[in-house]
């Protein structure tokens, strides 16, 4: 039985990457018949899918996103359609509106929830400090401002469910299905005010920015984008924290670095993070036609998966890339994906880790793991620990 074989998706939620890293040797593009998906593993070919929209669409037929999402998504167009939708998300989280607000926004959450942590002397900062950050952070820039943690973490979790069900397993799509409703039935009651009264939240920006005056998008063509964002951002920022924290524990002299000089440091370290254990592993697409690739043909109307994760970790590209190194200066990762759809939300979502980490640093002398609950990783669509069990001082 050959390797693609005999992987399993319980295997690939516990590890993927020792499985990338021979995929890479041995066979860079395969078919992988647990996830029903041709993966695609070395930098340059999931660069080259990411950017050949012409052989690599990303209106895949088959795709778990749409499935339970509905479309168009702005994951799962491209041309005019997905132009016509990062027109309406951009304006809120481009580099120069991100740098006015994100402070004044993910600040005064991170202290609301460091201090109880803080007062106790430590917790799960998975659970208790990156994760409400990034949900909040996110939840509060779209506009979702009375929905309260425990519902936008079952939010986070039915969409998750429903967008990796590449299996089609019918218990994950009736979770996410429901999910993915009511989600539809709160935005549809914050856009009945919104069309009649703007404001400057995400979902405000996706009605009229761009429209001739008097005019809103269909709140139908925009539904499926918003659950798309709010998947992606409620919790990649808090995932990539944690694995950076978790990367700079493990080296005591790196986060001491980090400590003693975090201008310069606490961003590398970030990035690094990122590079390390992306949050999200793979952009998916549809062949148009057959494609030669990394010595395998995929055939046409096949779903590819370009693996950032893997390109991350590409050994031609890094040196020992199973390493977290925050001194790295070997270019950038592929975490935030290639080509037009490059994540419209990186910069929001790169300095809210930062702040999250830059507060949990300046109010602490030392962070340590609680020995006998070491963090342990799972996921390969979505990956991070499930828990970072500190003791803090």
């Amino acid at each position: 039985m050959s390797l693609t074989d005999r992987i399993s998706v319980a295997e690939l939620e516990a590890d993927p990457y020792p499985f990338y890293a021979q995929l890479r040797q041995n066979q860079p593009v395969a078919f992988v018949p647990a996830v029903n998906l041709w993966m695609v593993t070395r930098w340059e070919d999931v660069e080259f899918v990411a950017k050949t929209p012409e052989l690599f669409t990303a209106e895949v037929a088959a795709s778990p996103v749409e499935r339970t999402f509905g479309k168009p998504t702005i994951l799962t167009t491209d041309g005019p359609v997905h132009k016509e939708l990062r027109a309406g998300i951009d304006p809120k989280y481009k580099p120069k509106p991100v740098a006015v607000y994100i402070e004044e926004l993910v600040r005064p959450i991170a202290e609301s929830y460091l201090a109880p942590l803080l007062a106790r002397g430590g917790g799960d900062l998975m659970a208790e400090y990156f994760e409400p950050i990034s949900t909040l952070s996110l939840a509060r820039s779209f506009g979702f401002n009375d929905v309260d943690m425990p519902t936008l973490r079952r939010w986070f979790y039915g969409l998750a469910q429903g967008a990796i069900n590449f299996e089609n397993d019918p218990e994950r799509q009736a979770i996410g299905d429901a999910v993915s409703a009511e989600i539809s039935a709160k935005a549809d009651a914050i856009f009945a005010r919104l069309e009649q009264s703007p404001d400057d939240s995400a979902l405000s920006h996706m009605l009229h920015d761009g429209m001739p005056a008097g005019a809103t998008r269909p709140r139908a063509f925009l539904l499926p984008t918003i659950k798309v964002t709010l998947l992606g951002g409620m919790q990649e920022p808090g995932h990539g924290a944690g694995s950076v924290l978790v990367g700079l524990l493990g080296d005591p002299a790196q986060i001491q670095d980090v400590r003693s000089d975090p201008a310069p440091l606490l961003p590398q370290a970030v990035d690094e993070g990122l590079r390390w254990v992306a949050p999200i592993g793979t952009q998916t697409r549809q062949a148009t036609q057959d494609v030669a690739l990394g010595g395998a043909v995929i055939p046409a109307g096949a779903t590819v998966g370009a693996l950032v994760s893997s390109a991350s970790r590409d050994e031609r590209r890094f040196t020992d890339p199973d390493r977290f190194d925050i001194h790295r200066r070997e270019g950038p990762h592929a975490a935030f994906g290639f080509g037009h759809h490059f994540c419209s939300g990186r910069w929001f979502a790169r300095a809210q880790v930062i702040i999250a980490l830059r507060v949990l640093i300046e109010q602490t002398r030392r962070i340590d793991l609680v020995p006998g609950r070491l963090p342990v990783f799972r996921g390969w669509e979505f990956r991070a620990p499930t828990s970072l069990e500190v003791s803090l001082a």
